[in-house]
């Protein structure tokens, strides 16, 4: 082994010969030894980084979205959370299409039958959910309002046999009367008022936690503002919400329907219903960002 003096080292990496010893009585040169007042250091040693030098701060899950949306990456996790998301909202309300042919329709913009009978209205608001979830990740940090809420919904239902209706509202809240779950929901008179007391509630806390948007959700459900489309329209907010606070959003699975829905009905009784089954559908979306080697 052939060893450099300070003097040589600091010329061959272009600093001081004081650096080269703090480094040397720092041990941080690799194999440096002292004879007698004399540092002797190895000619192969690597020059050590500086301590101040800033790491590169790990991307967000919010930056990724946006960086794979724009490059049209396949194979990521926007291209997963499209199909699942889509797959997933879509199914709970009656759709028949498979996740199959929700990631055909994605990816290929064509869906491949055999034998089968599909409804139109499920192709066209998959494709439209598709272009909500872009939505929702190009204007993560617009602060939710009543004019974003309505854009989804006109996003979700344009096109679709219920757009071509008179009585239906695409874009804008119900004129008639609806139940869910066999409950009544406010009338469509008291809606807007509704909606805007919600949002000024909501919009009051400068911090959203992950209650905070829970309660939203339930909140947003109950008063069930559009004629129809609002499941998706108020998963689609909490996932838009849960990215811009910074925490890791969540798809409710088939498995968890019953679940999702027990909560939403209990949420003023046990809020751990809700609270308990989301973060179960968390875990799930860490698994992804864990595969993915996102941080989060």
């Amino acid at each position: 082994m052939n060893y450099l003096s300070v003097a040589d080292v600091a010329k061959k990496w272009n600093i001081s010969e004081r650096s080269v010893r703090n480094y040397c009585s720092k041990g941080r040169i690799e194999g440096a030894f002292l004879t007698g007042k004399t540092w002797n250091i190895p000619e192969n040693a690597k020059k050590p980084e500086r301590m101040n030098k800033r790491k590169e701060k790990p991307k967000s899950l919010l930056a990724i979205l946006q960086e794979e949306k724009a490059s049209k990456y396949s194979g990521g996790i926007y291209h997963k959370t499209q199909i699942d998301l889509t797959y997933n909202s879509n199914h709970m309300e009656g759709s028949r299409l498979t996740h199959d042919q929700t990631r055909f329709i994605f990816e290929t913009n064509t869906i491949g039958i055999e034998n089968e009978v599909l409804n139109v209205d499920d192709i066209i608001e998959t494709t439209n959910h598709f272009r909500c979830i872009d939505m929702i990740i190009d204007h993560v940090k617009t602060e939710l309002n009543e004019k974003f809420i309505k854009e989804l919904h006109f996003i979700l239902k344009s096109g679709t046999s219920d757009s071509k209706k008179d009585w239906f509202a695409v874009g804008d809240y119900k004129k008639f009367p609806n139940e869910v779950g066999n409950m009544k929901t406010p009338l469509p008179e008291d809606v807007d008022n509704l909606m805007k007391d919600l949002l000024k509630e909501y919009n009051s806390k400068k911090e959203k936690t992950f209650e905070d948007i829970l309660d939203f959700h339930v909140q947003f459900e109950r008063i069930h503002p559009f004629q129809d489309g609002n499941g998706r329209v108020g998963r689609l907010i909490m996932f838009k919400e849960c990215l811009k606070y910074n925490i890791v959003p969540f798809i409710i699975e088939d498995n968890l329907k019953m679940f999702y829905y027990r909560g939403l009905k209990e949420w003023n009784n046990e809020r751990g219903y809700l609270v308990d089954t989301c973060l179960a559908a968390q875990d799930r979306y860490k698994a992804c960002l864990d595969y993915f080697r996102i941080n989060y």
